[in-house]
């Protein structure tokens, strides 16, 4: 068994010590004492280009945000355009939003095959840290509510973010989010019209095509009778709902999709900084 433990310094892992910093302002961690050579950047306070090479002035060769950026160089999307990756150019990568990261491959089956005329899709989320616990200000009067206690209406830049991951899709996409009251696991709403016609089994067949092929580990199946909780802990960025893709005609379909939008995302994380070290050698 690992043990673990830590100080007002270390956090312990086994016989390893991972160093504690506690700074306001990147530039001011000294990344140089400990060799970091990619900083993950999760505070939310940093996700421009601009505010991120904070962190490189002090050794560090690539920022990693989990989160949209504001002129990053890049972002990446695991099994979607990871194939972009320029060890030599890119410095700040965004790995975008885990809604983006369950969309997008999604989005990439039906572009590849049927290619998309237009859609909306609605995450229905979790609630995230950026609520209220009780009613409290906020900048978003509906974020600023009780975040357990109602169903929020509220933004999602997913749609939009699609499109710097696949640039044929860009302005074809918009949607918004419902934040409800359940701690994690998400579950996406995509309603689109193709330009080519198909049919729900086609569609579906194809999905599971890829979840076996090469999108596994990213995209999955199922055509079980699943609740929210049941995806707790998937590690797969998006899992389609089979029975609950319908259609209307032969161009107009909804497609369900659900995530862990902390597990999956996390995962995904790991990947991307796999496939960036992978590049340093």
């Amino acid at each position: 068994k690992l043990t673990v433990d830590c100080d007002d310094k270390f956090l312990y892992l086994g016989d390893r010590k991972i160093r504690f910093f506690s700074e306001s302002i990147p530039e001011n961690i000294p990344w140089q004492e400990e060799d970091v050579k990619i900083v993950v950047e999760s505070s939310g306070k940093f996700n421009s280009k601009e505010k991120a090479s904070g962190h490189m002035k002090n050794g560090v060769e690539k920022v990693l945000l989990t989160a949209p950026g504001k002129n990053e160089d890049a972002t990446i999307v695991m099994g979607v355009n990871e194939n972009i990756y320029d060890h030599s150019n890119h410095e700040i990568i965004s790995n975008s939003s885990c809604t983006t990261n369950c969309l997008a491959p999604v989005i990439k089956i039906l572009e590849d095959n049927f290619q998309i005329k237009n859609g909306f899709m609605t995450t229905i989320h979790s609630y995230t840290n950026d609520q209220n616990i009780l009613d409290n200000s906020h900048k978003d009067l509906r974020r600023a509510r009780a975040g357990a206690s109602s169903i929020i209406p509220t933004t999602t830049g997913a749609a939009k973010s699609v499109g710097k991951v696949i640039e044929s899709v860009e302005g074809k996409l918009d949607g918004m989010a419902f934040r409800v009251p359940t701690p994690s696991c998400s579950v996406v709403d995509l309603n689109v019209v193709l330009e080519k016609k198909t049919n729900a089994k086609e569609i579906n067949d194809l999905f599971t095509k890829y979840s076996k092929g090469e999108l596994k580990g990213i995209l999955d199946v199922t055509d079980e009778n699943l609740v929210s909780i049941d995806f707790l802990g998937n590690t797969n960025s998006s899992i389609i709902d089979l029975n609950s893709t319908l259609e209307i005609g032969e161009n107009m379909f909804k497609i369900v999709s659900w995530y862990d939008n902390e597990w999956g995302y996390s995962y995904r994380t790991i990947d991307l900084i796999k496939l960036m070290l992978s590049k340093m050698k």
